[in-house]
């Protein structure tokens, strides 16, 4: 696994993410200041005529009175949205939505949010390019079953809001603070639905609609007037023109585009005053044409064609650039082009009306080169990974500004300081580099050797360094946060998922196996084994028990030789606290069984059968002082039984189950009837005579149910758990104590 050293930098963000532990996890579009470790991005390049930069191979999306936004593609197919101020300043990228879109405005709002016209499944959010650090404003449509149709500002919408029995209206609404409100524009018809619009300048919109019969549907064009909420003026059009039509208005026309068969393209034209309708034909295909309105002059112009502009009033034309490649309104009145002419070659021209009416051309940006500066955009990483779901992995990604990257990726477990680091050597999709992380990291074990645990569950400070494949600028760094956790296992005790398996050896030293929590190869393999101490000869019975006072984590309980027995709270980090004594008496019993839950209260118990073979149950309080309750008899005949075991519920029953073996080797299954006694018992099978220790090991393969351990001197089992009592356990290998000197005690 490739990881290149970062030097202080890098070691500077992590310090910073640790140290910040109050804060959350989440997907973001711009990281906190105190997470963030980004270079400031490079300045655009300024042309000769000091013009802002208008990208090479790029594309118009829209303009507002500060500046313009712009889209490219990269040779991946990425797209670049960016927005460029005309005075000059720092380009800021904009991130389009993963389920959205980002839609000009013809101001310096844009937005972002849902593009379906339907409906907005996701919220607005209005985003002021004037001033591009300040957040943006978020707009939810979907309590009001609306869509927007229009942005009046930068704190409001005209959206269409359907009523439960189809009909729409056309409401302003407006964010102020938290409260949003809403109000109703007047004067429409009442069966108007599939609203657009132009842009809105001086307090006034022009909306296009369908009305009639479903079946027989016809236009409608409508200008408001948004501070009053009414409709002034209306005129009839070919189309409803939803998704097809552009609407323009200026002080003295409204005009639209419409189609004809056999004519095509057509700008149809009003004067406001006299009420004159004119067309005027561009051709064919909608993508070759572009057209706006500035003042009483229609500009227009097609991609092979020059762009020039028709009063609508006297028929005059004028030229007005060479090329076009795009054009877009302004909430000026204004147009603007992108494209060139013979005088100031190739930029971005702003179209305005001069003092007698008539169109001027402004060149108000330079074509060149912009470099992309490297940055991390957006952050993919849950608040919460639960990695016992399906598919057992989380996904963590980061959204780049530019595909020609790699990427550092470091998760240090706070409490631990573990660590687990990848490099992303290029974008899973677009600019998006993610991974699908399994929660296994790398050890080195006390012989060097290089082992693979899974990691434990808690909180995760998780680094991204980005660099550039070529090596020239500054790193992107980005830190966050995410929780790793899974569902509790009886057997775990450093808190992992996964099974740990005590063992005792013949010179009283205790190891603490850790099973990976899913097969390898189709085995149960062991991550590590370590060493917890000597001194645990002097206990005739240690027994795993699971959580018994009331932590997060598995404990064990021990009786000694004078019968006395002790507690051992699990810490959680695979050790254990200082032991904890119980109770006297226990020499009395000559089999324990704990850590299943008998009784359905979600509590661990404990089983004892005494030398006349009599069972008795101690149900579990969740208490360390006091773990178990007084005693209750379960029935005799349990003498006939050399080893019983709790294994949870492994046969689908009311609650948890035991196993027994009898002396021939068979071995019978118990099913917990929910009230600490048991159904029926059921023969599992002959043969089990060979192992010296049977364990319920607690859930080993990540499937929700319980399993066993059989464990003999020559060979270890891993028996899976069914489900169903009649056949609880298939069988399967595992490389668990093998090539081990025999261990005299196993739990």
């Amino acid at each position: 696994m490739q990881f290149r050293s970062t030097g202080s930098r890098l070691a500077t963000a992590v310090t910073v993410v640790l140290a910040v532990t109050a804060l959350g996890a989440g997907t973001l579009a711009t990281a906190p200041a105190a997470f963030a470790a980004t270079s400031a991005p490079a300045p655009a390049e300024q042309s000769t005529a000091g013009l802002p930069v208008f990208p090479e191979d790029a594309y118009l999306r829209g303009v507002g009175t500060t500046g313009f936004l712009s889209y490219s593609f990269d040779r991946s197919g990425n797209e670049t949205l960016s927005w460029t101020p005309y005075d000059g300043g720092t380009p800021t990228r904009i991130q389009e939505p993963e389920d959205g879109s980002v839609t000009p405005t013809g101001s310096d709002v844009v937005v972002l949010g849902d593009g379906d016209w339907e409906s907005d499944t996701t919220p607005l959010t209005l985003r002021n390019m004037a001033d591009p650090a300040a957040p943006g404003v978020e707009i939810d449509l979907r309590p009001l079953n609306g869509r927007h149709v229009a942005i009046l500002s930068p704190t409001s919408v005209l959206a269409q809001v359907t009523k439960e029995d189809g009909t729409a209206e056309l409401h302003v609404v407006t964010k102020d603070g938290a409260a949003t409100t809403n109000r109703k524009i007047a004067g429409l018809p009442a069966d108007a639905t599939e609203f657009t619009s132009s842009v809105v300048h001086d307090g006034v919109v022009l909306v296009g609609y369908a009305t009639g019969p479903q079946d027989a549907r016809v236009g409608g064009r409508a200008l408001i007037d948004v501070a009053a909420g009414t409709v002034s003026t209306t005129y009839s059009s070919v189309e409803s023109g939803y998704g097809f039509t552009s609407l323009m208005f200026s002080g003295s026309h409204v005009a639209w585009l419409d189609y004809a068969y056999g004519t095509g393209l057509y700008v149809t034209s009003v004067d406001r005053e006299t009420g004159e309708e004119k067309k005027t034909v561009l051709g064919s295909r909608a993508d070759e044409w572009y057209h706006e309105l500035v003042g009483g002059w229609l500009v227009y112009g097609g991609a092979e064609t020059p762009l020039k502009a028709v009063s609508l009033t006297t028929g005059e034309t004028r030229d007005l650039l060479d090329h076009v490649s795009g054009t877009s309104p302004s909430v000026d009145g204004s147009a603007a082009a992108s494209g060139s002419r013979a005088a100031d070659g190739d930029g971005l021209f702003r179209i305005a009306a001069a003092a007698d009416g008539a169109p001027t051309v402004t060149k108000v940006a330079d074509t060149g080169q912009v470099v992309i500066p490297l940055e991390i955009d957006q952050v993919h990483v849950p608040d919460v990974a639960e990695l016992d779901k399906a598919p057992g992995t989380v996904t963590l990604g980061w959204t780049l500004s530019r595909a020609d990257a790699f990427v550092d990726v470091t998760l240090t477990h706070i409490a631990t300081g573990k660590e687990f680091r990848k490099r992303l050597e290029g974008p899973s999709a677009g600019t998006l580099f993610s991974f699908a992380w399994d929660g296994v990291i790398e050890e080195v074990d006390a012989t060097s050797r290089v082992t693979t645990v899974d990691a434990p569950n808690g909180k995760y400070a998780v680094e991204a360094e980005a660099t550039l494949r070529d090596g020239s600028g500054e790193p992107a760094y980005q830190g966050w946060f995410t929780n790793i956790v899974r569902k509790a296992n009886p057997h775990d005790y450093n808190d992992n998922g996964s099974t740990d398996v005590l063992a005792r050896d013949a010179n009283g030293v205790l190891w603490r196996d850790d099973l990976q929590n899913h097969p390898y190869e189709g085995r149960i393999v062991t991550s590590t084994s370590t060493r917890l101490g000597a001194g645990w000869g002097v206990y005739k019975q240690i027994e795993a028990v699971g959580n018994v006072g009331g932590a997060a984590h598995g404990d064990l309980i021990a009786v000694d030789g004078s019968g006395v027995q002790w507690l051992y709270l699990g810490k959680g980090d695979g050790t254990f606290a200082t032991r904890l004594k119980l109770s006297g008496g226990w020499q009395i019993y000559n089999k324990l069984a704990g850590g299943s839950d008998l009784d359905g209260d979600n509590r661990p118990d404990l089983v004892g059968t005494d030398s006349a073979g009599v069972m008795w149950f101690y149900k579990g309080t969740g208490s360390y002082a006091k773990p178990f309750a007084t005693r209750v008899r379960v029935g005799g005949g349990w003498q006939i039984y050399n080893h019983v075991t709790a294994v949870g519920n492994v046969a689908g029953t009311a609650a948890g189950d035991l196993v027994a073996r009898d002396a021939a080797g068979v071995l019978w299954l118990y099913p917990g009837n929910g009230r600490g006694n048991f159904s029926t018992r059921v023969r599992i099978g002959a043969g089990w005579g060979g192992f010296s220790q049977l364990v319920g090991a607690g859930d080993l393969d990540d499937d929700g149910r319980p399993d066993l351990i059989g464990y003999g001197a020559n060979r270890t089992y891993v028996y899976r758990s069914t489900g169903v009592a009649a056949t609880p356990f298939v069988r399967q290998d595992t490389d668990l104590y093998a090539n081990r000197s025999p261990y005299n005690s196993v739990s």
